[in-house]
């Protein structure tokens, strides 16, 4: 899914390589979608990087399930792994 999606485009090759303005092409994200990660965003105290990375990992657990567009609980479960990240952080 990744190698058709970045097909032609140099130097990308995965989700993670995504820039901003591939974020906002490949990842477009409904409103409940959306509101769950401005809700989390504030919850969590999350930078735009984060925010960036929670799209990107989002993007990826929709592309295993084979779905097209990235679903709310594409979202929750890409901040789950957040959450766990930060929980274990500098240990």
């Amino acid at each position: 899914r990744q190698r058709a999606r970045f097909e032609g485009i140099d130097g990308v090759f995965t989700n993670a390589m995504m820039n901003s303005a591939m974020i906002a092409e490949f990842c477009p994200l409904d409103q409940q979608s959306q509101t769950m990660l401005s809700r989390a965003m504030e919850r969590l105290s999350l930078s735009a990087r984060a925010h960036n990375r929670i799209i990107k990992v989002a993007r990826t657990i929709a592309d295993l399930e084979a779905k097209p567009n990235i679903e709310p609980q594409h979202i929750s479960e890409a901040i789950g792994y957040r959450s766990l990240d930060r929980e274990n952080w500098g240990r």
